[in-house]
């Protein structure tokens, strides 16, 4: 595959954003990511960003993602991750957008 490369331009009014959970949504035409912050101590979140990408770009997104966490482990040791139980109990209904 050909290499390119291509200008970013970054407005100076775009603010980076801390999400700590995601909603992930589909359908047959787009993937739909809701970046959340939940608050702690609380039941409630506040959506920071809703990203829409193509079916290819999903699949495309989640390899680039896989071979980042590679490279990461290998710089800097093994992301623990929680036991899948404790997963479960932290599986939860997200009300407010559909």
């Amino acid at each position: 595959m050909k290499k390119r490369e291509i200008s970013v331009n970054l407005p100076q009014d775009l603010d980076p954003v801390y999400s700590n959970r995601i909603q992930v949504a589909y359908k047959d035409d787009e993937f739909t990511f809701v970046f959340l912050h939940e608050i702690p101590a609380t039941n409630q979140a506040r959506a920071k960003a809703i990203v829409s990408i193509s079916p290819k770009h999903a699949k495309n997104f989640a390899q680039v993602l896989l071979n980042s966490v590679k490279d990461y482990e290998t710089k800097f040791g093994e992301i623990k991750i929680q036991k899948e139980s404790q997963l479960e109990e932290d599986n939860v209904t997200i009300r407010g957008y559909n």
